[in-house]
């Protein structure tokens, strides 16, 4: 029999920092024949949060990513999300999403290196004669952990379309040290076997991932389950804690022992 804890039962309110608004990009690559590969970074060792593991490219949302969103008229909320989640993803993985028109290796080259400089990306994408297509990303999860004393991320998850035409994907070798391309299930056996982690969104965002035979099938079942932020919660399953989240979401996968729920 199932028994639901609070989750001030497993750390107080007081111990919760407050969560920091980040936005991470699921880019799918369709394959002919073959489950759709994603592109996920591994996060440096020495990185606070995540460290080792691997993630979606993606990071938190910068007051320039707001002020951006506010000149194009956009949501207070979405629309710096989905900024960001481009901004990162071309940081990252030199990617670029969402740009009209697709850049050029050198124009992207130019861009990636202004945002690792620290130049503003409206300022970068003005001085290209780019625009964004915001719309290139579907909205498909939002979560937002509740952990003690560690570094807490309300996190939008987007869809896009690997861009046809755009340059092989590049590790940034700052925060990331490592990229790769494979299916959602290839991930998962890798975490499964010991050559790789990920934590506990990750693993069910990609128990998710799992179910699609290409990009248009993800879509539609994003679409068909709007998101709501997730926060996982503990309950007691036969005796045994579990880490869970609601089963009307999409998720395959909603509960994971506590002991082994690696949460960052």
């Amino acid at each position: 029999m199932a028994h639901r804890r609070p989750l001030a039962h497993i750390v107080r309110v007081s111990d919760i920092q407050p969560a920091i608004p980040a936005a991470t990009l699921v880019l799918i690559r369709d394959r002919a024949g073959a489950p759709p590969d994603l592109l996920m970074v591994e996060r440096a060792k020495a990185m606070a949060f995540a460290g080792g593991m691997l993630v979606f490219p993606g990071g938190r949302i910068d007051p320039g990513d707001h002020a951006l969103a506010a000149a194009l008229g956009g949501d207070d909320e979405d629309t710096p999300a989905r900024i960001a989640a481009i901004r990162e993803t071309i940081e990252e993985a030199g990617v670029p999403v969402g740009l009209d028109p697709m850049p050029d290796v050198e124009t992207l080259a130019a861009i990636r290196a202004g945002l690792h400089a620290g130049e503003n990306f409206a300022s970068l994408l003005a001085a290209h004669g780019l625009t964004l297509d915001l719309d290139a990303l579907t909205y498909f999860a939002r979560w937002l952990p509740a952990h003690a004393h560690m570094r807490i991320f309300d996190t939008r998850f987007y869809l896009a379309r690997w861009p046809e035409g755009a340059p092989a994907a590049k590790v940034d070798d700052t925060e990331n040290v490592r990229l790769l391309w494979a299916s959602a299930a290839q991930v998962l056996a890798d975490c499964d076997a010991g050559h790789a982690k990920v934590i506990f969104p990750t693993r069910r965002n990609l128990e998710r991932l799992a179910q699609y035979a290409d990009y248009a099938h993800a879509v539609a079942d994003a679409l068909a389950h709007p998101p709501r932020t997730i926060t996982p919660f503990a309950e007691d399953r036969d005796g045994v804690p579990h880490l869970c989240i609601p089963d009307d979401l999409g998720y395959p996968v909603t509960s994971e022992k506590l002991t082994g729920a690696l949460r960052g």
